[in-house]
C-alpha cells in the first residue's frame, strides 16, 4: 500500500476524540494525490455524518451553486479535494452545532496536504478554517476576511459558511454574492 492510501486508512480508522462525539467516530473527507481545489469547511453536520458523504446537505447545495458545479464534479476528488477542519459530526451546542474538534486538524491536515501536492487553490470556509490557515493574516472579523478575498490569492479563497443559518449576513452583505461569488466561480472554473 502507497503513503496515500495508507493516510487514507489510518484517517478513516481514526478514533482520537471518540469520547467527545456524542454520535461517535466517523471520519468524513474525500481527498486525492490529483485534487486541484481544496475545500477546508468545519465539521459534518448529522446529515453528513449518517451517509457519510461531505458536503450532502443544503449548505453543499448552496456552495455548488457559488462555485457554479454540478455535484458529479465536486463529488470527483481529483477535482475537489474535501477536507474539514473536524471530520466528525461535534455534537450540538446551544446556538447549532459545536465546534470542529482542534484533533483533526493538528493530526491530519498537514500530512493530507503534503500529499495533494497538484492543489492550486484552498477554499477556506468559515471562522475555524481562516483562523487555523491564516492565522495573523486574517482581519478582526469574519465579514472582514471574507471582503478582503484578494489579498490570498491566489492560494486561499475565505468565505463565509454556507449554511441557511447565514442568509441573514448574506442580505445585510450583498457585496459577497455581487463579488466574491462571481470571483469564487471564476477562480473554479479556470482550474477545471
Amino acid at each position: 500500500m502507497d503513503s496515500f492510501s495508507s493516510l487514507v486508512v489510518e484517517a478513516q480508522s481514526c478514533t482520537l476524540c471518540e469520547k467527545f462525539l456524542p454520535l461517535g467516530p466517523r471520519p468524513v473527507f474525500s481527498i486525492h494525490p490529483k485534487s486541484k481545489i481544496l475545500v477546508i469547511g468545519q465539521a459534518p453536520g448529522t446529515k453528513v455524518h449518517a451517509t457519510g458523504i461531505p458536503w450532502n446537505d443544503p449548505s453543499g447545495e448552496e456552495l455548488r451553486r457559488w462555485m457554479g458545479v454540478k455535484p458529479e464534479l465536486f463529488y470527483n476528488p481529483e477535482i475537489f479535494g474535501i477536507m474539514p477542519m473536524g471530520f466528525c459530526y461535534p455534537g450540538r451546542g446551544s446556538g447549532g452545532d459545536m465546534p470542529p474538534r482542534p484533533e483533526c486538524a493538528l493530526t491530519w491536515h498537514e500530512r493530507m496536504r503534503a500529499e495533494m501536492p497538484d492543489v492550486q487553490l484552498t477554499l477556506l470556509i468559515g471562522q475555524y478554517a481562516q483562523k487555523y490557515y491564516l492565522g495573523a493574516r486574517k482581519k478582526a472579523t469574519l465579514t472582514e476576511t471574507v471582503s478582503a478575498f484578494e489579498e490570498y490569492l491566489p492560494e486561499y479563497l475565505p468565505l463565509v459558511h454556507p449554511s441557511p443559518r447565514n442568509r441573514m449576513w448574506q442580505r445585510r452583505n450583498p457585496w459577497f454574492e455581487a463579488c466574491v461569488v462571481p470571483g469564487l466561480r471564476e477562480w473554479v472554473h479556470k482550474l477545471l
